[in-house]
């Protein structure tokens, strides 16, 4: 491990976190709370799918900020809901300074509801759920360096997510999502909440 990248560091109050978790306070909630934890639930899915395909290009920060304003432009990300957006959403959402106003993405965000809402109930949840890897197969990470950005499985399901259909879920992103969704656990070895993501967060 080099002195650039010296794995967990220690947040205010002692306890051992991810470096990234301490580079804004909305990140050590967002780190300690819901990072890593499991989610299922085909709308909860849709949601993390959305704001991961809207953060490409951008700092995940940029999103977790603008993260009520998503959820306030896109009904609640209820599938049923947005699968029902018109142009005129569409333009609504285009004038919306609460989300990132980005025409591909939002258009995106709206065909992907029309696909999921074409699933039968707990299928989106169990497509992406069928490319999580065996946890035993993977060491924890020591540092950042051993973390990839891309692995088999993340591969796997953009292509199985965009032969259904859908847009704005390359690699990078579905692993991204299998990050934050708990199909991987990459908090450090040394990280506090390593242990605890299969625990309800304090």
């Amino acid at each position: 491990m080099s002195a650039e990248d010296p794995g967990a560091r220690p947040g205010p109050d002692g306890r051992l976190r991810c470096p990234w978790g301490l580079s804004a306070d909305d990140y050590v909630a967002y780190h300690d709370a819901e990072w890593g934890r499991i989610v299922h639930g085909d709308d909860a899915l849709y949601e993390r799918l959305t704001l991961e395909a809207f953060q490409s290009g951008l700092s995940w920060l940029t999103i977790l900020r603008r993260r009520e304003g998503f959820r306030a432009a896109f009904a609640g990300f209820r599938i049923e809901e947005v699968a029902a957006f018109t142009e005129a959403d569409e333009a609504r959402l285009l004038a919306d300074t609460g989300i990132i106003r980005n025409r591909a993405k939002i258009r995106a965000a709206v065909a992907n509801a029309k696909v999921a809402a074409g699933l039968s109930e707990g299928d989106l949840d169990a497509l992406i759920w069928s490319h999580a890897p065996d946890p035993a197969r993977r060491p924890a990470p020591r540092s950042h360096a051993d973390i990839p950005a891309v692995t088999a499985e993340s591969t796997a399901l953009a292509k199985d997510l965009k032969k259904r259909g859908f847009r704005f879920v390359g690699p990078t992103t579905a692993y991204a999502l299998m990050q934050a969704c708990g199909l991987v656990n990459d908090h450090l070895a040394d990280c506090w909440v390593r242990e605890r993501v299969h625990e309800r967060p304090e």
